[in-house]
């Protein structure tokens, strides 16, 4: 076993390989990611909406996946957060193309759900040297509240799926903080800061 397999969280069984379905999928979402940008400049908004949706699905459908073909590895965990790092950013640029002063007035509800999410980026850097890849509960449905809410901005419904998708990323992000704060080593796939604690305690 490996030693970042020893700091796995116990709650899953790793493998060690690197070609994958979930992990061909994680690389789709990241290169296809900075895609997103010309979209953008070009004015294309229904085609980055589309792209988008695209690229966010095969970040649902990747877990599955390694779930139900038994293909959880700590290198795809990795791969994901990278590819989750990358999507984020090219929609956060995106957006901000298109809708810039639509974001300008919601600022109150999206810079602490940016600041955290850089809070928590760094220390998990700074504490394990390693990008963290926690991929929490909370994060996935973050994700998803997050998509809901690309959808309500570009179909000029209402801006509170925006605000409650920046609150539910903030909530996230802080979750995050305090699981790098409890847990001494890195781990991937961590579910909660809940079972971060109750694998504290039991190795402690």
């Amino acid at each position: 076993m490996t030693r970042d397999n020893q700091n796995a969280s116990p709650e899953y069984d790793l493998t060690d390989r690197l070609l994958t379905i979930p992990n061909l999928l994680c690389l789709v979402r990241l290169l296809g990611a900075p895609g997103l940008i010309p979209l953008a400049l070009l004015g294309h908004n229904e085609l980055f909406l589309w792209a988008f949706l695209l690229l966010a699905a095969t970040d649902w459908l990747d877990g599955k996946l390694a779930v139900l073909l038994n293909q959880r590895s700590v290198f795809g965990a990795r791969l994901d957060s990278w590819a989750d790092a990358a999507l984020y950013a090219a929609l956060v640029l995106g957006v901000v193309i298109l809708y810039g002063p639509v974001l300008a007035n919601e600022a109150v509800w999206i810079a602490p759900a940016l600041s955290t999410y850089l809070a928590s980026t760094l220390a998990g850097m700074i504490r394990y040297r390693r990008w963290p890849s926690y991929h929490t509960r909370a994060a996935k449905t973050s994700w998803l509240l997050t998509a809901v809410a690309v959808v309500a901005l570009f179909i000029d419904w209402s801006l509170w799926p925006l605000r409650i998708a920046a609150l539910a990323v903030t909530l996230t992000n802080l979750e995050a903080l305090a699981i790098t704060a409890i847990s001494p080593t890195w781990r991937s796939d961590v579910i909660s800061v809940y079972h971060a604690f109750r694998d504290y305690r039991k190795e402690s």
